[in-house]
């Protein structure tokens, strides 16, 4: 086994916050399995990694979705819709209800990777600088003070 996947370090953690936010939103049943085993090849923090996928909880799900689905819609500009064009058209067929759920997961499943992207970009970069931030203070602190 190796270090990286139990022990805290500069490397293994940021990696395993940006795993556990990426894969949270994108798979929302067993993404700590999910998150767990991309660790291994990653070189993430198993620990962390799951632990940050419990960012996605039910309190947090729909607030989540709903602003993907916006981003999704702004994204796809499916809020411009042409003169004349009907958005959505009555559903009565089987084509129709397809063309209904591909209307409605579209922006959903583009903004959830979009979001999911950003946050696991903005936690894999917080979370580095808050380990040099703890080090360096530990480091001046070790230095600071005389020795004996």
């Amino acid at each position: 086994m190796k270090p990286d996947l139990w022990h805290f370090n500069r490397r293994s953690v940021p990696r395993a916050v940006a795993l556990g936010l990426f894969v949270a939103p994108i798979i929302p049943v067993a993404h700590t399995v999910v998150a767990a085993l991309l660790a291994l090849p990653a070189r993430a923090n198993i620990v962390i990694a799951l632990m940050m996928t419990l960012v996605i909880n039910p309190l947090t799900i729909p607030p989540f979705y709903y602003a993907a689905f916006h981003v999704g819609r702004i994204l796809l500009r499916l809020d411009k819709a042409a003169p004349g064009a009907v958005v959505l058209p009555p559903v009565h067929t089987a084509n129709h209800w397809v063309a209904w759920v591909l209307h409605v997961t579209g922006p959903a499943a583009l903004g959830t990777l979009v979001l999911a992207t950003i946050t696991s970009a903005a936690g894999y970069f917080v979370s580095g600088w808050i380990w040099r931030f703890r080090i360096a203070r530990k480091w001046r602190h070790r230095h600071g003070r005389p020795h004996g």
